[in-house]
């Protein structure tokens, strides 16, 4: 059965990776730029929606602010782009969690990485929900299955990058260059057919939506600048993953600054240009969508038919432009599915790297920062594929709803990195001398005092527009991420401090006295061999203790015992309630309150089964009593095993001789 397990294991996850393999070459521009910036670009193909449906809440009439909300975006997301290649001359191999650890102290540094670790599932969520939407834009029969293909495409994700086959750079790079082509192809295609005035309309010009009941009434201008506040708030999802540059410097090619520099001011206008071009089409389309399809009406008010699927606005406008059912269009939305399944894999990627390294620091169990025999940090990229699962079917893959709680942990990490920055060039500007070195020093100081202060605002916006809608919900999973990652901490505080050696400690010093207890239940040859190790070790004193859960059966057991003639005095464990373990800690509690500075320890005989069904067939009584003797101070188990031949030949040893042992009590006899 193992073996076949283990087979079965190998074909889906792979042969095992030497750990030379996990070198890689450093990446240059050309492929840094397309790796690094994909999460970025991929806000592209859902962060337009994001701003028209929310304005769609007030009505058609709305959507023409559009592109002004979306110029402001646009502005933001560039603001924190140089803020991160300002930061990134002061912490080239870190990202946000070591800005503000190093600059707030650990528990912003914890903060910011718990808001890092949310921002990264809901990266994994938000990218297959929008996959899905796309994909059935290119294919319609899908429709109304999004919940099933975005939890397809988590699997698959995580699939891949346990078997480390989600780390292809080149066909990333590859596809992400389409992407870009595509975009450029349609926005000048679209802006030319503008200025000739032969733009078709998208499918859904002309269609109306009932606004929301809070704006039913018409809208106000308190009502309207709110709306206008929301819109800019689920609109900020653009600027998610403009950091992935800044944490990555380490993997690019020397000069690494320069190079992590180049790549963050490439991707941030490439992104802005796409952005507002998207924006602006999307206007002299007169694309419609909002947050719910029911809402749509006809220009006459008719309801549409029970079949209509509203359909992202880039998969629209690549219609409009290039034509219903062209290869262009058809291609564009093929490479946006593409751009947005590396967008989740770049969280696949970012995830496990972050939690490894909170786990070498202590805020998460150690075991998440050791890697698998695919050189891929599995445990990390279950937990991960986990929570993105749920996520998912929570908001029934419905990216609306999932952006809503995207945003806020993705600017409370800004925040705090940025003020964390500011914090630092204070210091540096302190200890900098030279007039043109100061000026540098003051300059990279305003710059990231302007970025502290806009992501800080753009932070309470989010907060305030979005707290019912979901925001709060992300708040409280950072604040129990925080905990949980602080009492981590301080359990492997507590251990190391109770572990380290003093200033006395004495590596030479032994116990009093060792005293060696033989667990007997029934006599037998790994009951022997037990015997056996014990004598070989030279105890104090030797025992054997047999516990009375059946009188008859402890009366042949003594006999046997007599037949034998071993010379090893037994003490029999009264138990009238038949209990196993209760009696041996009253035992062994004694031996230690008679003589507390002497060792105690307890060989318990054990027997081996081939795993599978013959496990079955026998109690745990061993593993439960040696669980529960590792809790008593002063008393050690030694565990003697005998492999029985079913387990030998399941093992492989095929051939392997049974071990036989030699009946001579008197041999290696000790403390008689």
């Amino acid at each position: 059965m193992p073996r076949l397990l283990e087979s079965a294991r190998r074909l889906l996850v792979g042969r095992p990776f030497d750990t030379a393999r996990l070198r890689r070459r450093p990446l240059g521009r050309g492929t840094a730029l397309p790796v690094y910036s994909a999460n970025a670009f991929s806000s592209t193909a859902y962060a337009p929606d994001e701003i028209l449906m929310t304005l769609a809440l007030g009505g058609v009439a709305l959507l023409a602010l559009g592109p002004q909300i979306g110029l402001a975006v646009v502005a933001v997301m560039l603001l924190i782009v140089l803020s991160y290649r300002v930061s990134v001359r002061a912490y080239p191999r870190g990202g946000d969690y070591q800005i503000a650890s190093s600059n707030l102290g650990p528990r912003a540094g914890v903060t910011v990485a718990a808001a890092m670790m949310l921002d990264l599932v809901f990266t994994v969520a938000v990218s297959v929900a929008a996959l899905a939407q796309y994909l059935i834009a290119l294919v319609p029969g899908l429709a109304g299955r999004e919940l099933w293909i975005a939890l397809g495409a988590v699997l698959v994700l995580a699939l891949a990058n346990v078997r480390g086959a989600g780390r292809g750079r080149r066909i990333t790079a590859v596809l992400v260059y389409l992407f870009l082509a595509g975009m450029l192809a349609l926005l000048a295609t679209g802006l030319v057919q503008e200025n000739r005035g032969t733009l078709s309309p998208a499918a859904s010009a002309g269609l109306t939506a009932v606004p929301d009941p809070a704006f039913a009434t018409g809208v106000g201008a308190l009502a309207m600048g709110v709306l206008v506040l929301r819109a800019f708030s689920s609109g900020s999802a653009l600027a998610t993953g403009v950091e992935v540059p800044a944490s990555n410097v380490a993997s690019m090619a020397q000069p690494r600054i320069r190079t992590a520099r180049f790549v963050m001011l490439v991707m941030g206008l490439l992104t802005a240009v796409m952005t507002f071009g998207v924006m602006h089409l999307a206007a002299g389309t007169g694309v419609v969508v909002t947050l719910e399809a029911d809402s749509l009406r006809q220009a006459d008010g008719g309801s549409l038919p029970s079949d209509y699927v509203q359909h992202p606005v880039l998969a629209q406008l690549a219609r409009a432009v290039f034509g219903e059912g062209t290869v262009p269009s058809i291609l564009l939305i093929s490479v946006v599915v593409a751009l947005l399944g590396i967008a989740g894999q770049s969280a696949f990627s970012s995830f496990p790297d972050l939690v490894s390294r909170l786990a070498t620091d202590g805020y998460l169990p150690r075991q998440l920062a050791t890697r698998g025999d695919r050189l891929t940090f599995t445990r990390s990229i279950l937990l991960l594929a986990l929570a993105a699962l749920i996520l998912v079917v929570v908001f029934r893959a419905q990216t609306a709803l999932l952006v809503q709680l995207y945003v806020i942990g993705v600017f409370l990490a800004f925040t705090l990195s940025q003020l964390g920055m500011v914090r630092h060039w204070r210091r540096t500007l302190v200890t900098t001398a030279g007039r043109q070195a100061r000026t540098a020093v003051r300059t990279r100081l305003v710059v990231s005092t302007v970025g502290f202060a806009v992501t800080a605002l753009v932070a309470i916006v989010v907060l305030t527009t979005r707290f019912v809608q979901g925001a709060w919900v992300a708040l409280l999973a950072i604040g129990l991420l925080v905990l949980v990652m602080t009492r981590v901490r301080g359990h492997y505080q507590e251990v190391s401090a109770e572990l380290a050696l003093t200033p006395d400690q004495d590596a030479r010093a032994l116990p009093s006295r060792v005293h060696a207890l033989i667990l007997v239940s029934t006599v037998h040859r790994p009951t022997l061999r037990a015997l056996a190790y014990a004598r070989a070790s030279r105890p104090s004193t030797l025992q054997a203790v047999v516990v009375d859960l059946d009188a008859e059966r402890t009366e042949e057991l003594l006999a046997e015992w007599d037949r034998l003639q071993v010379e090893v005095p037994v003490t029999v464990l009264a138990s009238p309630y038949r209990e196993m373990i209760a009696p041996l800690i009253r035992h062994l509690r004694a031996l230690r309150r008679t003589s507390p500075r002497d060792l105690v320890v307890v060989y318990i005989p054990e027997y081996v089964v081939a795993p599978g069904w013959h496990t079955l067939l026998h109690n745990r009584t061993a593993a439960r009593i040696k669980q529960r003797l590792h809790r008593e101070p002063g008393v050690m188990v030694a565990s003697v095993p005998w492999q029985l031949q079913e387990a030998l030949e399941d093992l492989g040893h095929d051939d392997a001789p049974r071990l036989h042992e030699a009946s001579h009590p008197e041999r290696g006899a000790a403390g008689q």
